[in-house]
């Protein structure tokens, strides 16, 4: 029997692409759009509710009928931490209230965070398990964490699960294709060891499959799972799974000294501050660029949910730069 699926942050780039993922075949998927977020390219059959996280009424409407909560909606560049704060921890306490108010027969409740709510790996590559004590290094690190613990306060009364992904690449992404689109002019361009580095990241389909693993399981209220790539990343392992796509032969390696990095960081934020913006690169993130093990451990999702990435990183590298080259952006 279908069910009712509400998907916040649907405009975002992993949102868009699970609202035509085959996974959410057959259900009912209802959307929550702030008043300017727009509504064009929906796919067919999307009920599109428009509601304000800070409106009780607005969302008691968008909640009426749903079975299961994917709240992909949140902020990754914030001026400050109480900017973070209102993307990342406001919008999830609000939901949860009402859900507890107009809803509680609400089947399960989906967190997505993020690996930078746990912090990077501190030593070696085995990854950061879920039981690990966070330690997020950056302010959007630290916000992901207080979403987490706001939604934690409710796992007495709401079935929810809290997921931490790592980066995520894929058609739509336009992060991680900046690697890509620096590859293809034969430049490789990082921050700190680039030789020790390693860092897990999922492919955007491998991800929402996941997602929809963890709404459908009857996990414990509370349970945290790090929805992972099975084996770490290297740059020269994404050098080599570009190299056919892109036709590389020499690249040119470039690896900045963390003294640089800061020292980039700092004035970009400080530029960017001046002109009233925020800027993808500050101090905080040049302290994120700079951590040797950005790793998280798949064991707890695959023994648990039964997930395990799919798309290897060939695959994976190579769909996302064909639709890069498709959209014009390579």
């Amino acid at each position: 029997m279908a069910e009712t699926i509400l998907v916040t942050g649907s405009t975002g780039f992993i949102g868009r692409r699970m609202l035509v993922h085959p996974s959410l075949c057959g259900e009912r998927v209802r959307v929550l759009l702030r008043a300017e977020s727009p509504v064009r390219d929906m796919p067919d059959g999307v009920e599109a509710i428009r509601a304000d996280f800070l409106d009780p009424q607005a969302l008691h409407r968008a909640l009426s009928g749903v079975d299961r909560i994917i709240h992909l909606a949140g902020v990754t560049k914030a001026p400050d931490e109480p900017a973070f704060d209102e993307g990342n921890v406001l919008p999830v306490r609000n939901l949860l209230l009402a859900v507890r108010q107009h809803n509680p027969g609400l089947r399960r409740f989906v967190l997505v965070s993020s690996l930078a709510a746990a912090g990077p790996a501190r030593e070696g590559i085995d990854g950061v398990r879920e039981e690990d004590a966070p330690h997020p290094v950056s302010a959007y690190g630290r916000s992901k964490l207080r979403g987490e613990e706001a939604a934690l306060e409710f796992a007495g009364d709401v079935p929810l699960t809290i997921l931490r992904p790592p980066a995520v690449y894929g058609p739509g992404d336009r992060d991680v294709l900046q690697v890509f689109q620096m590859l293809r002019n034969g430049v490789l361009v990082t921050a700190g060891n680039a030789r020790r580095q390693r860092f897990s990241m999922i492919h955007v389909d491998d991800l929402v499959r996941g997602i929809m693993m963890a709404a459908r399981a009857e996990s414990p209220s509370g349970r945290i799972y790090n929805i992972t790539s099975s084996v770490p990343w290297s740059w020269d392992g994404v050098v080599a799974a570009a190299r056919p796509a892109l036709g590389l032969r020499n690249v040119l390696r470039i690896s900045l000294p963390a003294p640089a990095v800061m020292l980039l960081g700092t004035l970009a934020g400080k530029a960017a501050s001046v002109i009233g913006r925020t800027s993808i690169l500050n101090r905080d993130k040049a302290v994120e660029l700079l951590q040797d093990y950005w790793v998280s451990s798949p064991r707890r999702a695959a023994e648990e949910l039964g997930f395990t990435s799919e798309i290897t990183p060939e695959e994976g590298v190579a769909g996302t730069i064909a639709w890069a080259r498709r959209d014009g952006l390579l």
